[in-house]
């Protein structure tokens, strides 16, 4: 990675800002469900404490529209860093206010203050140079360790970057380091598993991984987009019919490219959208009428095994089906278990494939889980992310 890191700048004695993803779920408690992306900010904090710093940490939660909301407050994630770092993390009251000014102005070395939810303000997502301004003059240094979020430009994300020495945390570091090797300068065969519902979603990422790919494996609801497109009757099941000619472009690409481009041979169908639904797997040259497709079926499976076996290089993003629903999980949860056992590098593109790898616990058995679904889509896509190119090159 070609940006300066926390390790690049002298940190002793100054305040530093830090962009953090703490976007976590939590049941209706209010208690943390997985503190996945928690546990990920850590080294970087914990390095910037050992090395004398005082440490600001900012982050969104959910979607409160620019409305302070209760249900969305960061009183949880300080409760669970505090326990994490085994010292006192205090919450400010606002973001810019006179609590987050309060706790911050007399701060000493190994501190921890955490601004709350910066989406409070309804200037965070306009990007409003004001509030990264106000968020500047809280602090000397501005670090950004929210991959998750670094495709948006926002005041904590961007903004703030134009009035403070930016650098990257460990996080984003690893991140760019292992999904930009990956794209790079794999270790062939580079297999990508690309599911999810849409295909108009994943065109970008399609058609950079074609250039990039020895095999793309198609799974998911966008599937049924490629079958429609090939002339196949697909039920009820989801399908994109303003996407058939692209489709149809994508597949005489992979030809041109050399690419192996694999669709499901059999797919498993469900009557009605209900987990305990009657269903059955087909050919997927003979789904009937008044089904939907939920999965791939075990034919299926096992061609894509036998193909994973052989990779080096693995990047899966995108369910391969309805996985929320256990009887339509079982292709998700037998690829997953492929790429635990594969020896290769496993790289999972953070949102819903991350999820369904925790699901099914295998989530230590990877090379590297991103934490950003969005993020990681478009860096996979060959996009500029506007969190990272803001920070100071090396």
């Amino acid at each position: 990675m070609n940006k300066k890191t926390v390790k690049d700048i002298d940190v002793k004695g100054k305040k530093v800002l830090v962009r953090c993803d703490f976007n976590v779920p939590q049941d209706e408690n209010g208690n943390i469900t997985d503190t996945r992306r928690i546990l990920s900010s850590l080294p970087t904090i914990k390095y910037l404490l050992e090395n004398g710093a005082k440490v600001i940490l900012c982050s969104h939660l959910g979607r409160p529209k620019g409305e302070v909301k209760k249900e969305f407050s960061l009183a949880p994630v300080a409760k669970e860093l505090s326990k994490e770092l085994g010292c006192d993390v205090k919450l400010a009251d606002d973001i810019v206010g006179e609590s987050a000014k309060s706790l911050t102005s007399n701060m000493n070395e190994g501190e921890v203050v955490l601004l709350e939810n910066v989406r409070f303000d309804a200037r965070e997502e306009k990007n409003d140079p004001e509030m990264a301004r106000e968020l500047a003059g809280l602090a000397e240094i501005y670090v950004n360790d929210a991959f998750g979020t670094s495709h948006r430009a926002h005041a904590s994300t961007a903004g703030v970057a134009d009035y403070l020495p930016a650098v990257s945390g460990f996080l984003i570091e690893k991140e760019i380091d292992f999904m930009g090797n990956a794209l790079e300068k794999p270790e062939r065969p580079f297999v990508a598993i690309l599911g999810g519902k849409k295909v108009s979603d994943k065109i970008g990422v399609i058609n950079s991984l074609l250039e990039k790919v020895d095999t793309l494996m198609i799974g998911g609801a966008m599937a049924y987009t490629f079958f429609k497109a090939q002339g196949y009757e697909v039920g009820n099941s989801i399908c994109e019919l303003d996407k058939l000619d692209l489709a149809n472009e994508l597949m005489e690409k992979a030809k041109a490219k050399g690419v192996k481009l694999m669709l499901p041979i059999d797919t498993k169908l469900g009557k009605e959208f209900d987990k305990d639904t009657e269903s059955k797997t087909v050919k997927c040259t003979e789904i009937p009428v008044g089904w939907e497709g939920y999965d791939i079926g075990e034919e299926t499976i096992k061609l894509y095994k036998e193909e994973l076996e052989k990779a080096k290089t693995i990047v899966w993003n995108g369910p391969l089906g309805l996985f929320e629903f256990d009887q339509f999980a079982i292709g998700t949860n037998e690829i997953a278990k492929t790429l635990a056992d594969v020896d290769a590098i496993t790289i999972i593109g953070g949102g819903d494939s991350a999820a369904a790898i925790e699901k099914a616990g295998l989530a230590d058995k990877m090379t590297h889980i991103s934490t950003g679904g969005g993020a990681s889509l478009e860096f996979l896509e060959g996009k500029k992310l506007p969190g990272i190119e803001c920070l100071q090159d090396k």
